[in-house]
């Protein structure tokens, strides 16, 4: 008998070959269903799989538990450095030159937003020396309390009256801004928004070579009354989410037609970056993993050390 699982993620385009149902399994149906919102569905009884935020789970590791069953499967993972963005006219142009500077974030504990702020670390600007403003990227994004316990009065504030970031960054009440994604004004010609390191390529390639991977943003969870009944099935998932990916990265070589210069950046990263830069499984993530933990501890989210191993103890 089949098991069905209800999978909760966003529409990433590489499960397009499991939704279409080009990728299958004797033991699993698998039933892709589209989330805004990676928090959404393990509120929802009727999902049974999805997309877990790292830093959420391994702070409720460091706590004592999570209430899925995770696994080092990174359905979501992404370089920050073309996460910081500036003024057109501003002079910064280097990541130390935010020291002292006001930096407005989306999310204080998000995975994106922490591995961001590594990168600051790196350079010898600690979260001390900046002046934090957390709130929503536009207007046209929903209003919620993006701290939690780790607001600073003085140092991480949320931004007073709910204003968008990008309105701050208008104005030049911040001097850079911190989001996993880009404002729709920043497609536009007359911008006045750029990245702060012009050439990120060259930065996030440099990056790989240094620390060896491409940060984890997101992992596979599944509830676990389901993996208490069937033991294997989380692990059959991550191959099934791994074929899918493996086959929709193989058509993209014939079918680059998304953008007119698609295939440049195919070829390039086969080039930059090894076949398995994005493999799955703790052999390969353990560095990755063990770095992140520490960098949520150092930046204060979670208040003990934790080893990789640690982490995804089953």
């Amino acid at each position: 008998m089949r098991v069905k699982i209800k999978l909760a993620v966003r529409d990433w385009d590489y499960l397009t070959p499991l939704a279409l149902g080009d990728v299958q399994s004797e033991r699993l149906e698998v039933e892709v269903h589209r989330m805004e919102s990676v928090q959404d569905w393990t509120l929802n009884n009727a999902y049974d799989a999805g997309e877990v935020s790292f830093s959420k789970f391994v702070q409720g590791i460091s706590h004592g538990g999570y209430p899925l069953e995770c696994i080092p499967h990174f359905l979501m993972r992404g370089f920050r450095q073309r996460c910081i963005l500036t003024r057109t006219d501003s002079d910064v142009v280097s990541l130390e030159q935010l020291a002292g500077k006001r930096v407005g974030v989306t999310g204080w504990a998000d995975s994106g937003n922490t591995w961001t702020r590594t990168l600051l670390r790196r350079v010898g600007v600690s979260i001390d020396d900046v002046r934090w403003f957390a709130g929503r990227l536009s207007a046209d994004d929903p209003v919620f309390d993006r701290l939690g316990k780790f607001a600073e009065k003085g140092h991480i504030e949320a931004v007073s009256g709910e204003r968008p970031l990008t309105a701050l960054m208008d104005t030049g009440e911040l001097d850079a801004l911190f989001t996993p994604f880009l404002p729709s004004e920043f497609m536009r010609s007359d911008t006045k928004l750029r990245f702060l390191l012009s050439d990120f390529r060259k930065h996030e390639v440099q990056y790989f070579h240094d620390v060896g991977y491409v940060p984890g943003i997101h992992l596979l969870g599944i509830k676990r009354d389901l993996t208490g009944m069937f033991p294997t099935l989380v692990d059959e998932l991550s191959e099934l989410l791994d074929e899918s990916a493996r086959l929709w990265r193989e058509k993209r070589v014939k079918y680059q037609d998304t953008t007119p210069w698609l295939i440049d950046d195919i070829v390039r990263t086969s080039r930059d970056l090894p076949l398995d830069w994005n493999a799955n499984g703790l052999e390969h993530n353990e560095k990755m993993i063990g770095d992140f933990a520490l960098e949520l501890f150092e930046q204060r989210i979670i208040d003990r050390p934790i080893e990789a191993r640690a982490v995804f103890q089953r």
